[in-house]
């Protein structure tokens, strides 16, 4: 997948330059901010003027913490949203923290999201530049297997399934951040 920051505004792009420009490989567990200039940015800016005419602004903004490892600033933003995506991106900073019973729990809340078609390709690509990590992957994209993947990937830093795992987890960010901060047309 080619990420493109200027597909989301001059904010958007500014924000991600500040570390990885949306190519970060994020932690599996235990982040730390990692720009507190980003954070203090998002925190400042209203969602209208980061996310103009988007699907899912409130959520993009915990997609943009959760991106620089604000774990507590992501949590706050999602943990109030009532959407399908508020939901996925509590999930992920769950399986982050981490706390997979938890994590489990939101993506149960989640069902079938639109991205996991795509990102099943991508995990696959993925899989299959590493074939050491020896990920078993299912035919589509299975949110509870990928958890049990990250607690097995953490636990064995360096790891070939460790770099696989930090790579479908970026995939999985941008996938589900496009999809919240895309301009909807109308």
């Amino acid at each position: 997948m080619l990420f493109d920051p200027a597909s989301y505004g001059s904010a958007v792009a500014q924000l991600l330059s500040l570390d990885g420009a949306g190519c970060r490989l994020m932690p599996l567990a235990y982040g730390v901010c990692s720009s507190p200039e980003a954070r203090a940015r998002i925190d400042a800016l209203p969602d209208e003027q980061l996310f103009p005419g988007a699907r899912a602004p409130v959520a993009a903004r915990s997609g943009l913490y959760l991106y620089f490892s604000c774990l507590d600033q992501a949590h706050a933003v999602a943990q109030d949203l009532k959407t399908t995506e508020g939901s996925y991106w509590h999930a992920i900073l769950h399986r982050q923290e981490p706390d997979p019973a938890n994590s489990g729990y939101w993506f149960r809340r989640v069902g079938d999201h639109p991205v996991f078609a795509v990102l099943r390709e991508e995990a696959g690509q993925i899989a299959a530049r590493h074939p050491a990590a020896g990920l078993a992957l299912c035919s589509r994209w299975d949110p509870y297997r990928f958890i049990e993947i990250c607690e097995e990937a953490r636990r064995k830093p360096g790891s070939p399934m460790e770099q696989a795992a930090l790579e479908i987890q970026l995939a999985e960010w941008q996938l589900l951040f496009d999809y919240c901060a895309r301009e909807v047309r109308r």
